[in-house]
């Protein structure tokens, strides 16, 4: 039966619920004649006093009512001085409060939002608006209204208002245009859109399945979205059938691509073993220069320094107990060029790296400790007492708006100040990273790399270290003896026993290390709550937020989304003067534990002790959400001694902490562990994160879950393979 729809032309009198990622509104519309309505549907950024046309049809809902779901809009902006005023007093404008409203309405009544709009100049005639102000609040005034017919174009077509905000944070007033002339720009992955929604949106508008641009763009999406697997390259013969089977093509359409990107340089491709690889080219940059300078430095070994065996006496003296291999690594850094050092828990590496910043001292060699997350670089810190940075701090890094890269200041041309780098959990470091921090080493620098290669590889894509390792280039040392003191931790024993394949120790009581065996997830997810609300901080004084709960995967009963929310409930629950903001599936509340999950280098900070600020809030940083702020549209989150803002288009950059997967904790070590282990993927149930999360805990580790799960992570040593050419390049392979 065809549908009938109606139309209704008003003016907003109130918001009741809006959704910025998606749009979604519930708001009260002062019909024409009179009547206040209900209205429901996508209509983004909607405020109070703007005039709207909607059409769609009448619907009850069980609990609200009569109410008018809008299919289609379109927006008119306020005209008398009473509207402009409501509109403008609702703070759609930043900058504009009720009282500078009332003075614009006052100074130039109906054609209020005109001047915001073409004459700005104006606007200082306002009392309390400078030149400066009045520029500024004209120019949010206009992306307002981009960002919303941006909004309302896409989201015809199933696309997310966050996607919108993103294009237009990046193109600005063009954004529309740039996304007519190109739909698959909004693949990459600066902007992270679903290829199937984008292809059917290039469809709807007229676009040919076997448009030239449709099947480039998805050979360049199989490669950019490979990435997050970590792969480096595909191989042709792989990349060649999966882009035919994505677009529906025959495989001969998709080659001609191929050798045409490959032609206008869109795609590298080079042979190793016998096989053509395609990589995007600045993977293929990068893979080939971090080669070039791993080779380089590792036949840059010096002579041993005349004093060498009369400063380690003196540092085993000072120090004491160091191991044979221990002294082995602190000789060899003081003559080697590359020098990796690795090991699992208890064996000693941060003792190791002690002794070899105490060599380099007494060598009068300059030196520079980071780490790749900002957990990491404070922990490093801490044990070593000296200052450490992240690897991104470090290189000062920047992002360049211009084209949505990140830019390092420091390198070749401007290299680090230091003799010797040490670089602590090396086994996060992804290829491109690696890439930047040998380009910042100066020409004699000397390059230390420690870690765990048994740990989860780097979120990023390559597996750097291990290829590292395993092609024997440069100098390594391997710690294995486990120490005394570590012998008496259970926490220690357990890891090195999952490492080797074996069932951890289950039964001791008196240890740091427990299982609580629990079949159901209903089950499971109470004695998680329960741990960590009332038995930890109780009983053992361990409070909540020294306890981290972590899980292999994000779904399901055991996972990180529902563990979220029953700690939210019953850690930090909801009061009347708790303000909250929902966003997605989340619901952030002040008091709340989240984490930045992307690198963000343009996010302005300020010291809490106001003692300067500065841009940069990095993925996996933890905070507190301090203020959720409905007048400003802001959630102010303080991650240790720095606070950031951040509005409804940056939400999507948080998420909440109070538990977190595995590999979201690489790199930190946390007081005590909850560990939830039911089911999932095969994938995620391995050894690696089995051992990774296990390695967290540093007092006390709790594992929640069934014996099955466990047994199944010990067994599977699956590792997931990467395509990654360093290993053969650096072992000299073609």
């Amino acid at each position: 039966m065809e549908r009938e729809y109606e139309l209704l032309q008003g003016t907003v009198q109130s918001v009741t619920f809006q959704n910025p990622e998606n749009g979604y509104t519930v708001l009260r519309l002062l019909e024409e004649s009179g009547e206040l309505i209900n209205v429901v549907g996508i209509i983004p950024m909607a405020v109070a006093g703007e005039r709207l046309i909607v059409t769609g049809q009448w619907s009850n809902h069980p609990t609200y009512g009569k109410q008018f779901s809008a299919e289609f809009l379109e927006r008119l902006l306020p005209e008398s001085g009473s509207e402009i005023m409501a509109y403008l007093s609702s703070r759609a404008v930043k900058g504009i409060g009720p009282v500078t409203a009332k003075r614009m309405v006052e100074c130039f009544g109906s054609r209020t939002l005109d001047v915001l709009e073409h004459e700005p100049e104006k606007l200082t005639m306002v009392e309390g608006i400078s030149r400066k102000k009045a520029f500024a609040i004209s120019e949010e005034f206009r992306k307002i209204h981009t960002v919303r017919r941006l909004i309302e174009f896409l989201a015809a077509y199933g696309l997310s208002a966050e996607l919108a905000v993103r294009l237009h944070r990046f193109h600005g007033e063009n954004a529309m245009d740039v996304v007519r002339n190109d739909p698959y720009i909004m693949t990459d992955p600066l902007f992270g859109a679903d290829f199937a929604r984008v292809d059917a949106f290039a469809m709807a508008m007229g676009l040919s399945s076997e448009d030239v641009s449709r099947v480039e763009a998805g050979v360049l999406f199989e490669l950019s979205h490979n990435l997050s697997n970590g792969h480096v390259f595909i191989p042709w013969d792989k990349l060649a059938p999966a882009t035919s089977t994505l677009l529906d093509l025959p495989l001969s359409m998709v080659e001609e691509a191929m050798e045409r990107l490959k032609e206008e340089g869109k795609i590298s491709t080079d042979r190793l073993l016998g096989m053509e690889l395609c990589y995007l080219p600045e993977l293929y940059e990068a893979e080939c220069s971090v080669c070039e300078h791993l080779t380089y430095l590792s036949q840059q070994n010096d002579p041993a320094p005349k004093k060498l065996e009369r400063y380690l006496q003196e540092i085993d003296l000072q120090q004491g107990g160091f191991t044979e291999t221990q002294m082995d690594a602190i000789r060899l850094s003081a003559q080697s060029h590359l020098l990796l050092v690795t090991g699992g828990p208890g064996t000693g590496k941060t003792t190791t790296m002690g002794g070899i910043i105490r060599l380099c001292d007494l060598l009068g060699y300059k030196v520079r400790l980071a780490a790749p997350t900002g957990r990491a670089a404070k922990r490093l810190s801490e044990c070593t007492g000296r200052e450490a940075a992240t690897i991104h701090r470090l290189l000062e890094c920047q992002f360049d708006p211009q084209n949505g890269t990140l830019i390092f200041r420091k390198d070749e041309y401007d290299p680090l100040d230091a003799d010797v780098l040490i670089v602590d959990e090396a086994s996060m470091i992804d290829l491109q990273l690696m890439d930047a921090l040998l380009r910042s080493l100066g020409e004699h620098a000397r390059l230390i790399l420690v870690g765990d290669p048994d740990q989860l590889p780097s979120v990023g894509a390559g597996n750097v270290f291990s290829d590292i390792l395993r092609s024997g280039i440069g100098h390594t040392v391997r710690l294995t003896e486990i120490f005394r003191q570590a012998q008496e931790s259970l926490i220690v024993l357990n890891a090195h026993a999952i490492n080797h394949g074996q069932m951890p120790e289950l039964t001791a009581k008196d240890k740091d290390f427990f299982f609580l065996r629990r079949k159901d997830g209903e089950s499971l997810a109470e004695t998680i709550t329960e741990l960590c609300s009332h038995r930890l901080p109780q009983n053992m004084g361990i409070l909540p937020h020294e306890i981290q709960v972590l899980s292999p995967t994000r779904k399901g009963i055991a996972g990180t989304g529902n563990l979220n929310r029953l700690l939210q409930n019953a850690l930090n629950p909801a009061t009347p003067n708790k303000r909250e903001k929902s966003y997605g599936d989340y619901l952030f509340r002040e008091g709340d534990r989240v984490m930045q999950v992307r690198n963000n280098y343009d996010i302005p900070w300020r010291r809490t002790d106001g003692a300067g600020v500065g841009c940069g809030i990095f993925n996996g940083d933890i905070g507190t959400i301090l203020a959720v702020d409905h007048n400003t549209q802001t959630i102010t989150v303080c991650f240790d001694d720095k606070i950031a803002d951040y509005g409804n288009d940056m939400l999507w950059e948080l998420e909440p902490a109070f538990a977190m997967t595995v590999h979201k904790s690489q790199g930190s070590e946390y007081r005590a562990v909850v560990l939830a282990l039911l089911g999932g993927s095969p994938l995620l149930l391995s050894r690696s994160v089995l051992y990774t999360a296990v390695t967290r805990a540093k007092e006390l580790l709790i594992i929640v879950g069934s014996d099955e799960a466990l047994a199944h992570m010990v067994e599977n040593n699956r590792q997931t393979r990467r395509y990654s050419g360093l290993k053969l390049r650096l072992e000299g392979e073609k």
